[in-house]
């Protein structure tokens, strides 16, 4: 008898661990939750030098990520029970590193249009923006409140997003190369090879803030776009339905009130210079 009942009690120790263990998503099985971001897209994600206001060091660098991007995935790895690795990539490279596995998930600002859900799969939303045009301060296009204002001016936006599509319902409008991130473009516009680029009003709120030569504009006529175009949700490889269930259950506890209350601090936090 006390042979079965070490036996039973065995039983019921590995199934209640187990059971423990079932709580966490962890597809490698390396208790990590490893997110890309190109930490360059203030508010959205920032590399920064030190730990403040909430950092985490980037993989293989010295350096640390920052931002709404950030703060966003540090409540989904604590809900998964996971620890967070936040992997820098470029923009362009996302995509791809998460088909290889190098990552997990991809929290960086990105929509999830329908181009995008051909090869990857979406979260539901954990932020929704709008579009604006950053433009120079005290420049021809800073009064501006229409498409049709901008008819003739340099306007570019980030490669490889809808924000650079959509110039072109801008009639009359000089459309110019796109450029790999927000440095480049902002050093363009400053400089005068651009009028004006396109963007999300976050990121137009941190140009902005971030150096007094740049304003936004918000248009009253302005751009036609999707619900997709301008939300915000978490990239994840194609079939992996419990890890987009288990986010959006911690997503669910994150109310809009609380994504804009973060999404305030971090532009408050960024650094002058992104």
């Amino acid at each position: 008898m006390r042979r079965i009942l070490a036996i039973l009690m065995v039983i019921m120790s590995t199934s209640l661990i187990l059971a423990g263990c079932g709580t966490k998503i962890d597809a490698e099985g390396d208790g990590v939750f490893k997110v890309g971001m190109e930490a360059g897209y203030a508010p959205f994600n920032w590399t920064q030098n030190d730990d403040s206001n909430g950092a985490v060091k980037i993989e293989g660098t010295e350096e640390y990520a920052a931002g709404y991007d950030v703060e966003v995935a540090k409540k989904i790895a604590e809900g998964l029970g996971e620890d967070l690795v936040i992997v820098k990539v470029e923009w362009d490279g996302l995509v791809p590193a998460l088909k290889s596995g190098t990552i997990d998930a991809i929290i960086a600002g990105m929509s999830p249009t329908e181009k995008r859900k051909e090869s990857i799969d979406f979260t539901d939303n954990y932020y929704m923006s709008d579009l604006v045009m950053v433009v120079a301060k005290g420049g021809e296009y800073e009064n501006a409140t229409s498409l049709a204002d901008f008819s003739g001016a340099k306007v570019t936006a980030q490669l490889n997003t809808f924000h650079y599509d959509v110039i072109d319902q801008i009639e009359g409008v000089e459309k110019q190369t796109a450029m790999d991130n927000f440095s480049a473009i902002r050093v363009a516009l400053e400089s005068g090879v651009i009028d004006a680029y396109v963007t999300e009003r976050p990121e137009a709120v941190s140009a902005s803030a971030a150096n007094d030569k740049f304003t936004f504009v918000e248009l009253t006529d302005g751009f036609e776009t999707s619900p997709d175009d301008t939300a915000i949700a978490v990239g994840i490889r194609k079939g992996n339905e419990e890890l987009i269930g288990r986010i959006n259950e911690i997503l669910g506890d994150l109310p809009v009130e609380e994504q804009q209350s973060i999404m305030d601090q971090a532009i408050l936090n960024q650094p002058s210079q992104n």
